[in-house]
């Protein structure tokens, strides 16, 4: 597995980081185990995860990735780059939630305690909050490196013109910074190519976008009938919904039907083209990959050791670059 470095600090993390939005919900524990395993077996090194997963758990699963993962992790903690993120309501009370430095001390406690570690390696806002001002969460977040419970700090969703004014009060107030961002970003959403990659890549902000199998839409396994049982797209509580209006229309699967041949013809499946094209792109540090067994990191991983061809690349960029367009904040 090749590393690369996390923007501008010297933490190098794997080239695939293993998102675990899908622990504890689609996959329970044993399973989730046995992804860990696999991931980390394969040299997948570096783990993604947030306070609030499972993704469409209900409230009383709130924090039960993290806890999977914590008792997974105990003896490996030293070998692992660990990442979660906070922000998501996680309980009832109007300050359980949001950026201020109240839910950031009480979140990071919370955390700790459920990764069963005593420092977080990559803590990230996983949503902006436009009520608390940007001082206060990073004043809070330098707190934390002091007090050695985090090392380095990053957001998530997060549009361009918010990270340079974040990146800037953290340098008029010579804090810590964010150094990392989390964007949507694949071959049917490349609206971050229009600012938002040419701001990490000027600032040395490490790049780990999620999303960059469309909700596993780019392995073409979905008909446009209707979604695969038990996909992403098949989720109740929204999550479906979500996945819905993001990717499914008959203009995304005009562009699957016509990448098939492409990856055929140079013989990977879909999903090592739709991985390989992320990773391709320079700026990128680790997209986050997802799974519900462990045989689905083969292609990313596959990714990374056969990189695609120049005259791919740019087949496929011409094919989908009409995605370029639109909100990058959505």
């Amino acid at each position: 597995m090749q590393h690369k470095r996390l923007g501008r600090t010297g933490l190098k993390v794997s080239r695939i980081c293993l998102g675990t939005m899908t622990f504890g919900n689609q996959c329970e524990e044993t399973l989730s185990h046995e992804i860990l395993d696999y991931a980390f077996e394969s040299g997948i090194s570096f783990i993604d995860t947030a306070d609030i997963y499972p993704a469409n758990g209900k409230p009383d699963l709130v924090g039960e990735t993290e806890n999977i993962i914590g008792r997974w992790i105990k003896h490996k903690r030293e070998e692992i780059v660990l990442a979660t993120k906070f922000w998501a309501p996680t309980g009832s009370k109007p300050w359980q939630g949001g950026s201020s430095r109240r839910n950031i001390k009480d979140s990071v406690d919370a955390s700790l305690r459920r990764l069963k570690t005593d420092y977080i390696d990559l803590y990230q806002v996983h949503f902006p909050d436009y009520e608390t001002p940007i001082e206060e969460t990073l004043g809070a977040l330098d707190d934390l490196v002091r007090q050695g419970k985090i090392l380095y700090a990053g957001c998530s969703n997060y549009p361009s013109w918010l990270l340079a004014l974040t990146i800037g009060e953290s340098e008029k107030a010579s804090s810590i910074r964010f150094d990392s961002v989390q964007p949507r970003y694949n071959l049917l959403f490349r609206q971050p190519e229009r600012e938002l990659l040419d701001l990490c890549n000027y600032s040395e902000i490490g790049v780990i976008p999620y999303n960059p199998l469309a909700g596993g839409f780019l392995t073409g396994k979905h008909k446009r009938e209707a979604p695969d049982e038990g996909s992403r797209f098949t989720l109740e509580g929204g999550q479906g919904d979500r996945y819905l209006e993001r990717y499914w229309s008959d203009q995304k699967h005009d562009v699957i039907d016509a990448l098939k041949p492409l990856a055929s013809e140079a013989g990977i499946t879909l999903a090592h083209l739709a991985v390989g094209w992320v990773l391709a792109n320079p700026v990128i540090t680790s997209p986050i990959i997802g799974a519900t067994k462990p045989s689905q990191l083969d292609d990313a991983i596959n990714a990374v050791n056969f990189p695609l061809e120049d005259d791919l690349l740019k087949t496929v960029d011409d094919l989908t670059i009409e995605f370029r367009m639109g909100d990058e904040s959505r």
